[in-house]
């Protein structure tokens, strides 16, 4: 996913400012903006925050993924933001994630002692209806508190905590109006009809916009502060309460984590890392996955390749359940399997590219030219352009999200067979048409061979799904209209040297291709594939990590360069294990693993130039991927230990 809004103008630039393409501005330009990677990230399941290393949350939307920000900085220096840390000190010394969770360890050495803070979005047992987020999914028997939960404690001498909260509603626009409590320890902020409640030890004070406190911490004490965004504004009262909230989140995190299979390899942590990231970006009350927690963090610096990812994507759904079911984390998977379900089609029975979590066809893009954009990286978007594309990706990563499945549980749901047949339906009537493609160019439609792969994959795997159902008719049709593609494609797809192109009307590489060996379009000895594979490998990388395809070649109707995408890195992974190439392949899983973020997340891209992220952040694709990358190579490896 990505390109995917119409395409918009620069936003106007300063006085006396040059144009983006005058001047291409690095991703390690000074900037009072973190780096992408540098950010910690924070989930219950219902929405995600993003911790600079100074302490600040600078990204928090309340009270699920998709609604507007209550901090906002991470788009513009003056859109919110709730930082709780050592007064005067920035940089802290470490930050963990505690073992087998997503609660935040961030530790401080300041020149008088050492404080370590933990942060949580706490999740807890399941106290009745939630109606701020209604399920529509069975809920289990925990699930979020609503609660943004943050307790220091001074290890060492004593130190000056501050706590500052500052946000500002409706994505940077509305400033809070607050009222204090008698006592000083309960702060209430509304704006844009929204009201979020301050609970705290410490006294605080109203100084215009914020709420700010301070307070001496000596060896051995603790202090909190929550956030809380509940109906009933839950927040805990005291200390030993809101260590109570830390201590059940960080129990729910392992008790899920239990449930995993994860493998006994040196791939162990960040396989693990990945679930959890994946977990984090899950949506409890309908089982959708949102692509990212954020929008609008640039893929170009600077740039204009920004998009809102707070949304689901069916091209993500065979990857997710692959991830999901490889894990052991059959729960997931069917509440996955049952939000496609619920999944209203388009008129002609097509399912649309993307949804919202909710299961909201219309995500109509809107921009928000009054904020200054990551890094100066406007417009800001609000909302995606792309959800009423046409791309015929989409059928075949909804039907073989339902063959995986289908295999899984051994058997085909009653509600799922009408979506098959809707979903070949399509293919049938499409696969000979141009399109967008898998990465939703701008330009004019082409016959992308990934659409027309996919369209295969549709139509292999309806025929499979007629098999196991005992319908003959659908079986013998469905086969025929694969085989019929699979030809097309071999005809028409193929350059002079055997390897995979673009579109039908050029010679260009794109990394999408690399799907025709993760989903067996040719078998790992076809020539054919191994030169396609080798042909990106070599042809089109940048040190090594793999770009969609060369800009230059390709009308996507954008300007800039974009950095290489680590999904197409992961699947080239994944695709010289098929080819039998395993040394390479593991000799690039393991430069992918080095360059994760500190504390183990990936963006969507990776700037070669300066090893820093681009993209939204953290990006599930990203981590889906390296889970079945690192799945192939461990089965190459132990199989190769029997053998």
């Amino acid at each position: 996913m990505s390109d995917s809004a119409p395409q918009a103008k620069n936003a106007p630039q300063a006085d006396g400012a040059r144009q983006h393409d005058a001047v291409p501005q690095s991703a390690a330009a000074p900037s009072p903006f973190p780096p992408i990677a540098d950010y910690a990230f924070l989930s219950d399941c219902h929405t995600g925050a993003l911790v600079a290393p100074d302490g600040a949350i600078d990204w928090l939307c309340v009270p699920r993924f998709d609604a507007p920000s209550v901090f906002g900085t991470l788009l513009d220096r003056q859109a919110g933001a709730f930082r709780f840390a050592p007064f005067g000190i920035n940089v802290p010394t470490a930050r963990v994630y505690e073992p087998g969770t997503n609660t935040l360890l961030t530790t401080w050495n300041t020149p008088t002692g050492w404080v370590i803070v933990r942060d949580a979005l706490t999740i807890g047992p399941r106290r009745g209806e939630d109606l701020v987020t209604p399920h529509t999914r069975p809920p289990t028997d925990e699930d979020a508190d609503h609660l943004l939960v943050r307790v220091a404690m001074c290890l060492e001498g004593e130190v000056e905590m501050e706590l500052t909260c500052e946000p500002v509603f409706d994505y940077g626009r509305v400033p809070a109006q607050w009222s204090v409590s008698e006592d000083g320890r309960q702060a209430d902020a509304s704006g844009a009809e929204v009201t979020i409640r301050l609970q705290t030890d410490m006294s605080v004070g109203v100084e215009g916009d914020w709420v700010r406190a301070r307070h001496v911490l000596k060896k051995g004490e603790q202090i909190y502060c929550a956030l809380s965004w509940a109906e009933e504004f839950a927040a805990p009262q005291n200390i030993d309460e809101a260590n109570a909230h830390l201590a059940q989140t960080s129990h729910y995190w392992r008790a899920w984590l239990g449930r995993a299979r994860l493998p006994d390899h040196r791939w162990r942590e960040p396989i693990q890392r990945s679930a959890l990231a994946i977990k984090g970006l899950t949506y409890m009350p309908t089982g959708a996955t949102v692509a990212a927690l954020t929008t609008s963090l640039p893929e170009t610096p600077g740039g204009e390749r920004n998009w809102d990812y707070r949304y689901t994507w069916l091209r993500d759904s065979t990857f997710t359940l692959q991830a999901l079911h490889y894990l052991n984390l059959d729960w997931e998977a069917e509440e996955f399997m049952q939000f496609i379900a619920d999944l209203e089609p388009n008129g002609d029975g097509a399912l649309q590219i993307m949804y919202g979590i909710d299961g909201r066809r219309d995500l109509t893009e809107s921009t928000r030219e009054d904020l200054s954009g990551y890094a100066g990286a406007r417009p800001v978007r609000i909302g995606n352009g792309a959800f009423d594309q046409r791309q015929n990706d989409v059928f075949g990563a909804a039907l073989d999200s339902i063959l995986l499945h289908t295999r899984r549980s051994e058997r085909l749901p009653r509600r799922l067979w009408p979506i098959v047949q809707a979903q070949a339906k399509c293919a049938t009537a499409v696969w000979r048409e141009p399109d967008q493609g898998i990465w939703e160019a701008r330009g004019e439609p082409k016959h992308y061979v990934s659409s027309k792969l996919m369209c295969w994959v549709a139509m292999d795997r309806a025929a499979k799904l007629a098999t196991m159902r005992g319908d003959s008719e659908h079986h013998a049709e469905w086969q025929a209209t694969s085989e019929e593609i699979r030809a097309d494609i071999l005809e028409h797809g193929v350059d002079g040297r055997g390897v995979l192109r673009q579109h039908y009307e050029t010679d260009a590489l794109d990394a999408s291709n690399l799907l025709a060996a993760i989903f067996g379009f040719l078998p790992g000895s076809d020539e054919r594939l191994h030169a396609s594979v080798l042909a990106i490998a070599d042809e089109l990388t940048e040190e090594g990590f793999v770009l969609r395809y060369r800009t230059e070649e390709t009308d996507d109707g954008l300007s800039g360069k974009e950095g290489s995408f680590l999904i197409c890195s992961f699947w080239l992974v994944s695709a010289l294990a098929v080819v039998g190439e395993e040394q390479r392949a593991r000799d690039l899983m393991e430069r992918l693993l080095r360059v994760a973020s500190p504390l183990g997340l990936y963006a969507e891209e990776f700037d070669t130039s300066t090893g820093r992220h681009l993209g939204n952040f953290p990006q599930a694709f990203s981590h889906l991927a390296l889970i079945e990358a690192a799945a192939r190579i461990i089965l190459a490896e132990r199989l190769a230990e029997i053998s």
